[in-house]
């Protein structure tokens, strides 16, 4: 686990970084700056372009990471490369030329609800194709085991310029279209300064020669596309759908709850980049121990960190609620009930990485797809009954589903199990910790609520998870970099 706590640790400070930029743009600056509608339609274009992303990128970000460490000649590893490269304009030029001939016709359904939609129709596709190639950017520098520059421009740097764009919008110095067209730029600009990094570290050389796994590769990258849209259905299509049935305002108070509750997915963002490619590596070598000791650590590991901010997200929430405008504080069981899909998620640990690069793919695949219908389905349901909260009940229930599938074909075809002793431990003490310090109050202001009971909180969690020794990665960090015995 040495290169993957060192990059690891490495990305969770700038994830970190970035998630505190975001907070405050999220929480304060858009909240301030920015009318609830048009916050709305940000939330609302940006979950629509992650939605159409892996489409846009052919899944060439995850074929990448797959197939990089089995070709073992130059010439062939270049023309592998030179196909990454140019797959994603297979998609992404016959979707621009739709779009332009059908915009009308789009615009007319996107619209029905929220006539402000159809004025950035382009704005998200643009954004689509920006977020789509910098994954394969990144993908290029991950199988070089290079993530920390890659994961820096991809949680902080588009937050620090949105964070800018938003002070000018304040200032005056723009107008909101001129806003909205800054993001979109943002989005480009990140692109192409990951395209600079990755070819400064692996310089392409362009070369169109056959390869043999031609057909396995496309295969793969033709049903990547579906794997990787069932998991971006899964965490954005609720917005998408938010926007077609209720006002976009409410888009803006979900997003605000959403974003709250996404702090726990950063350790498990940060640990990802790392255990793609790892993973990939294991089953390319079939080396299964090394495989199943890197599931159960990374699993553990992400459990006990995840389950430090489910408390203090939990044990803060009232108080939280108190520093941002009143309209925005009806999120509170929207808040939970993510927070508990994104717990669980923490706690699979490597098991996308596994799933993605191995052979067994193909049999998650098709209950995705079952579970992503399932979900919309669910919203169609839910939202028009119970607003944003139905919204919420949706994801929690179609992530629950899909994440016990992906547990069971990991274990029923390799044999392996992230879950042990320690991980009942760990869950006995996030609940025991939540219910300890969720009813108590401090009667003073709701900041320094906030940060006396995180700091009562941390103390208490970190001093069982050290004591105990839940975890052999996190002792050795904490006695490397706190000079624990």
């Amino acid at each position: 686990m040495g290169v993957v706590a060192s990059q690891s640790f490495k990305n969770i400070v700038s994830t970190y970084l970035g998630f505190a930029m975001g907070a405050i743009n999220t929480l304060f600056l858009y909240t301030e700056f920015l009318s609830d509608a048009y916050y709305g339609m940000v939330g609302y274009m940006l979950s629509l372009a992650y939605v159409l992303m892996p489409i846009m990128s052919f899944g060439v970000h995850n074929t990448l990471v797959k197939f990089y460490s089995a070709f073992k000649t130059r010439t062939s590893l270049n023309s592998f490369l030179t196909l990454m490269l140019f797959l994603p304009l297979a998609v992404i030029i016959p979707l621009i030329a739709i779009t332009y001939i059908s915009s009308d016709v789009i615009v007319g359904f996107l619209a029905q609800k929220n006539d402000i939609i159809g004025g950035y129709l382009w704005h998200t596709i643009f954004a689509a194709i920006a977020l789509a190639y910098f994954e394969v950017f990144f993908a290029w520098v991950k199988v070089q085991m290079q993530t920390v520059f890659g994961n820096f421009m991809k949680e902080v740097f588009h937050r620090a310029a949105t964070m800018i764009l938003l002070f000018l919008l304040y200032l005056e110095v723009i107008d909101v279209d001129q806003f909205m067209l800054g993001l979109v730029i943002v989005y480009l600009l990140r692109t192409l300064i990951m395209k600079v990094y990755a070819f400064s570290i692996k310089l392409p050389i362009i070369t169109f020669k056959s390869l043999n796994n031609l057909t396995a590769i496309l295969k793969y990258s033709f049903l990547i596309i579906i794997a990787a849209s069932v998991a971006t259905i899964l965490l954005d299509v609720d917005k998408v759908m938010l926007g077609y049935y209720v006002e976009i305002e409410q888009i803006a108070y979900y997003n605000v709850a959403i974003f709250i509750a996404a702090v726990i997915a950063v350790p498990q963002r940060s640990m990802h980049q790392i255990l793609m490619p790892l993973s990939a590596k294991y089953l390319n070598e079939r080396d299964f121990d090394s495989l199943e000791d890197l599931y159960k650590r990374s699993s553990l590991n992400l459990l006990i960190v995840g389950g430090l901010i489910f408390l203090l997200i939990l044990t803060n929430i009232n108080q939280l609620y108190f520093l941002i405008p009143e309209q925005f504080g009806g999120g509170l069981f929207v808040v939970f009930v993510i927070g508990l899909s994104k717990l669980f998620d923490a706690a699979l640990g490597s098991n996308n990485a596994i799933l993605f690069n191995s052979d067994y793919y193909r049999m998650v695949l098709a209950l995705g797809v079952f579970l992503a219908v399932l979900m919309i389905l669910l919203n169609i349901v839910f939202i028009p009954w119970l607003g944003i909260n139905g919204a919420s009940l949706a994801t929690l229930f179609a992530v629950f589903l899909y994440n016990s599938i992906k547990l069971y074909v990991v274990y029923n075809k390799l044999k392996i199990f992230p879950f042990t002793i320690k991980t009942l431990k760990v869950v006995v003490l996030i609940w025991a910790s939540v219910l300890a310090l969720y009813f108590w109050e401090f009667p003073f202001n709701p900041l320094v609520n906030i940060v006396l009971k995180s700091l009562l909180g941390s103390l208490i969690y970190l001093f069982a998870v050290y004591r105990f020794n839940f975890s052999e990665d996190l002792s050795f960090l904490a006695k490397k970099y706190f000079k624990l015995k």
